[in-house]
């Protein structure tokens, strides 16, 4: 039986041993459980990198727009997952920081698109070039065939959770 931190075995919801499909399952949600809370605190360190008072959450609004370009609040939001009040407030406080900019949408005058500044950019690509030279640290005993596999397959969970 494998042990979690605390030497504890792993057991069902019952408090039986789980076998089969279920030890599996069960292992899945242990290693998402601290792999997400590994990203939580991750996200936040680059975050206050790009600016000391970012929130966390908004780290992914800059990702996103640093990787697509401009986007309509509304997609971002969809893409996100959260609501238009919570963007809105989150755009906002980007804004006020210097890091996105917002510029009416060309092809309907009633939207705008959201974009990153050139500070904003610059801060942005410069955590993620850090972030990538720790990913290539810790894994580099992995060989590069196991590190595509493993986004091959995140990227199948997400797909999959989009559903």
């Amino acid at each position: 039986m494998h042990e979690d931190g605390n030497g504890e075995g792993h057991r069902g919801v019952s408090g039986a041993s789980t076998t089969g499909a279920d030890q599996e399952f069960l292992a899945l949600e242990r290693e998402l459980t601290v792999f997400l809370r590994r990203a939580r605190a991750n996200q936040g360190e680059m975050a206050r990198a790009v600016h000391p008072d970012l929130e966390s959450a908004a780290y992914g609004l800059l990702v996103r727009l640093d990787e697509c370009g401009r986007q309509r609040a509304t997609e971002l939001a969809a893409y996100i997952g959260v609501g238009k009040a919570t963007m809105s407030r989150q755009l906002r406080a980007l804004e006020e920081l210097g890091l996105v900019a917002r510029e009416p949408d060309p092809v309907d005058g009633r939207a705008w698109l959201v974009h990153l500044t050139e500070e904003g950019r610059t801060r942005v690509q410069r955590v993620r070039v850090a972030r990538r030279a720790r990913y290539v640290e810790k894994l580099s005993d992995w060989d590069r065939a196991e590190i595509a596999e493993l986004a091959r397959l995140l990227n199948q969970l997400n797909r999959g959770m989009e559903k």
